[in-house]
């Protein structure tokens, strides 16, 4: 009996399986690859939303911070404006308030003039009744001119504006000089040609700057007691006040008159002020 050799049959499956199982493996790493790129793209678009809205905060915050800078400057400059405004007013009342009082005495000065001329009148008429001779007739003829010349001077006395306080303001010469006449104060003229020339006046040194002539306005300045100030736009007719060491009267600076390069005005001095400063003169040279 021989020995039969049998070979086993080996079962193979479809070719096809193989590459299918390829194909479906690729598949599988591209969509996990696409969706690890979606990935990533997604969380960079979430840093850069949450970086964005980072720097809108921010933004916004600084903002905020600049308006409420703003705000708190704003109700600064009103609080300022205001308190300006209240000083404007109630200076206004006291200037409204002095005002009054000088039309006061004014009314007050007027009726005593007028009840002086009636009674003159009286008098003269009286006079001229009485007395027939030529010579009477030419004294009281002088002593109405004389009445009438003092009622001049009343009237341009009456005419006279008053400073803040209280003090009258002479706009020219025949004022100045009429208010020297009342003995209160001492005056002194001066005129002034040129720019930046100093030029002594009374117990003060005055220099001009600038003016503007159709303003009739002018920039000075004024040394006293070695102490210089400045005045700018300095209206005509408007006193500049300032007070000397241990004196409670002002001394008063007025420029009545502007042209070009130069001015005219004068200086009023309390009589205590002159008069100590003449003493004062008069030790320094003994």
């Amino acid at each position: 009996m021989s020995d039969e050799y049998v070979v086993p049959e080996t079962k193979s499956g479809p070719s096809w399986q193989l590459p299918a199982i390829v194909i479906l493996a690729l598949l599988a790493l591209g969509a996990l690859g696409f969706a690890w790129s979606n990935s990533a793209k997604l969380d960079a678009t979430k840093q850069a939303v949450a970086d964005q809205v980072k720097a809108a905060q921010t933004s916004m915050q600084q903002d905020m911070s600049t308006l409420k800078d703003r705000l708190a400057a704003d109700e600064k400059t009103t609080n300022d404006l205001q308190g300006d405004l209240k000083v404007v007013t109630d200076k206004l009342k006291i200037t409204q308030g002095q005002l009054k009082k000088a039309r006061q005495e004014a009314a007050a000065s007027n009726s005593q003039t007028a009840d002086l001329v009636k009674n003159l009148d009286t008098s003269v008429h009286t006079e001229l009744a009485t007395k027939a001779s030529t010579d009477d007739v030419k004294t009281v003829d002088g002593r109405v001119t004389n009445v009438s010349s003092d009622l001049d001077k009343t009237k341009s006395d009456l005419n006279m504006t008053r400073s803040e306080l209280g003090t009258l303001i002479a706009r020219n010469h025949d004022e100045i000089d009429v208010l020297r006449r009342q003995g209160e104060r001492d005056y002194v003229e001066f005129t002034i040609a040129g720019k930046n020339k100093p030029q002594k006046v009374g117990n003060v040194t005055v220099e001009l700057k600038g003016v503007n002539e159709k303003k009739n306005r002018s920039n000075i300045t004024y040394t006293v007691e070695d102490k210089s100030y400045e005045a700018k736009n300095a209206n005509i007719n408007t006193p500049i006040f300032f007070y000397l060491s241990g004196s409670r009267q002002p001394e008063e600076l007025v420029v009545n008159k502007v042209g070009k390069n130069t001015i005219s005005g004068y200086l009023s001095v309390p009589k205590s002020s002159s008069q100590a400063a003449s003493n004062s003169s008069s030790k320094s040279g003994s």
